[in-house]
């Protein structure tokens, strides 16, 4: 019977089951690469520990040198709390911390004063700290996480160029948000917010996307953004500027806007409110002068306002002779011609549509008095004055003006009709450039007009040389489709905005010959 001899009892533990040292070498490779980071680290100041799965900062990293680390890659990993560790490299200027679990981030990062970019985007942060805003930030990506709003110090940020704080539950931005005088970059889209800050027009922003949010309306301050090259604001409920003009491009967007700002801001009477005061300041407040003004207590009722006759908004009869006029106790001639001048404007406004567009009127009503109240300049221009108008009256010269203003509002409103866009009061300044005009005589008759210049972004206002070129092709245009040569305008008209109402009727007349049997019924 075979026994087992003393060699065969000493044989390899291997061959008699796992060895007590196959647990360590499995285990090796991870600690291995960490320790190559950690090194490389130490040797070159980059630190890289994204994607191996941590949960907490590295305790054998105590035993290499960190100091001079000027970014740290600690990406991808399962930190839940920014590492006490990472706080004390005071040489950090980037600090990636995309795709953890971290919640909250300590006080002590206050303490890395040399950082520039911080990303802690794709975490479930659920608010930021007021110390981060101590940091000279450049960069700071917070997107993907829970924020709810930012705080109020983030003004404080004054170098920072890019925030990004898409994708999270903002619900409002902070006032303060407008003194990130460095900004250039800023991303809040796919948040909550129903309100853009009007602080954000003083801005250099570049870039900005406010996609994916409860936005209404855009302030018309953001006309003022010179420097914006790329806006995205696609899944909003605008509604100012409305859809039709968001899908046309940012350029259309702020032509919008700028519309809308002439709109609310040209007010007719604060345009002559200059006028009043000056003629307020003029005029002593006691004695005959301060009875003249009022028209209480005068002899003739014809030389001033009345206030006892109950005319329309007491304005001033025109059938006054204007040598009564000036001559007036206690109004100069200068500030008797300012009052004239003032008192027509109210006049004309009360019957014409649109009263922001009344300065070349009032130019003309204004050489008109003066003309009158020059005897030696009335004297020299008698002879001509009776040849074109013998019958020549303030009132007359009123209606006409009047009759212009109304032929140019409904001018306006054919080409907004028909082209579907939306004018700015001034006529002459929108037809000036001959875009418009070129896009009106190739919807009476497609491809009229072959070639349009139109502006740029990078060139938002036409050369001379391409609005002459497109008031050409306009006006070649008309005489194809069939509009008389005694109905058409010069370029110089055009161009120059000095005969609106000849352009008016060579519009009308190309307007007539796309629908002669609508002209036929009115």
């Amino acid at each position: 019977m075979a026994t087992l001899g003393p060699e065969s009892a000493r044989l390899p533990l291997t061959q008699l089951g796992s060895p007590p040292s196959a647990q360590p070498p499995s285990l090796l490779p991870s600690n291995r690469g960490l320790e190559r980071a950690l090194e490389e680290a130490a040797a070159s100041g980059v630190l890289n520990l994204s994607c191996r799965k941590l949960k907490e900062f590295p305790r054998t990293a105590a035993n290499h040198d960190l100091t001079d680390t000027v970014e740290a890659d600690l990406s991808k990993n399962r930190l839940t709390d920014v590492p006490s560790e990472v706080c004390h490299l005071v040489a950090l200027e980037t600090l990636n911390l995309y795709h953890n679990c971290i919640r909250t981030i300590p006080h002590t990062v206050i303490s890395l004063q040399s950082l520039t970019s911080l990303n802690l985007s794709r975490n479930q942060l659920g608010s930021l700290p007021p110390c981060l805003c101590g940091l000279p930030l450049r960069v700071l990506n917070a997107s993907n996480n829970k924020l709810v709003s930012l705080p109020e110090t983030i003004g404080q940020l004054h170098n920072l160029m890019e925030l990004d704080i898409s994708c999270n539950e903002i619900t409002a931005l902070p006032r303060h948000i407008g003194r990130l005088k460095a900004l250039r970059e800023l991303n809040v889209r796919r948040n909550l917010l129903c309100v853009l800050p009007e602080d954000l027009a003083d801005l250099p922003l570049v870039k900005f996307d406010f996609s994916c949010n409860k936005v209404s309306t855009i302030p018309v301050c953001y006309r003022k953004m010179k420097q914006l090259q790329s806006l995205q604001l696609e899944n909003n409920p605008l509604q100012s500027p409305p859809a039709q003009i968001c899908i046309k491009g940012k350029v259309h967007i702020f032509k919008y806007l700028s519309i809308e700002a002439c709109r609310s801001e040209k007010m007719p009477d604060s345009l002559y409110l200059p006028v009043l005061e000056r003629l307020s300041l003029s005029r002593p407040t006691t004695g005959r002068k301060q009875d003249s003004d009022s028209g209480v207590g005068s002899d003739n009722g014809d030389k001033r306002l009345s206030a006892t006759e109950p005319s329309d908004e007491d304005s001033l009869s025109l059938n006054a002779p204007m040598s009564h006029i000036t001559e007036e106790e206690g109004v100069s001639k200068d500030d008797s011609s300012e009052h004239i001048i003032f008192s027509l404007y109210v006049c004309s406004a009360k019957g014409a549509k649109g009263t922001e567009n009344h300065i070349d009127m009032i130019n003309q009503l204004k050489e008109a008095v003066e003309l009158l109240q020059d005897p030696s300049r009335r004297a020299n221009t008698a002879g001509s004055l009776e040849t074109v108008d013998p019958q020549f009256t303030m009132r007359r010269r009123m209606e006409q003006l009047r009759e212009e203003l109304e032929l140019m509002e409904h001018l306006k409103d054919s080409i907004e009709s028909r082209l579907k866009v939306v004018l700015p009061e001034d006529l002459g300044m929108s037809l000036m450039d001959g875009v418009v005009l070129c896009h009106l005589a190739n919807h009476i008759r497609p491809r009229s007009v072959a070639s349009i210049h139109v502006p740029s972004p990078a060139v938002p206002k036409l050369s001379m040389a391409k609005c002459r070129r497109n008031v050409e092709n306009f006006l070649d245009a008309c005489k194809k489709i069939g509009v008389s040569e005694d109905k058409l305008c010069l370029p110089h008209h055009i161009l120059e905005e000095k005969g609106l109402v000849k352009v008016c009727v060579t519009v009308q007349a190309l307007l007539d010959e796309a629908s002669p049997k609508h002209t036929l019924l009115t």
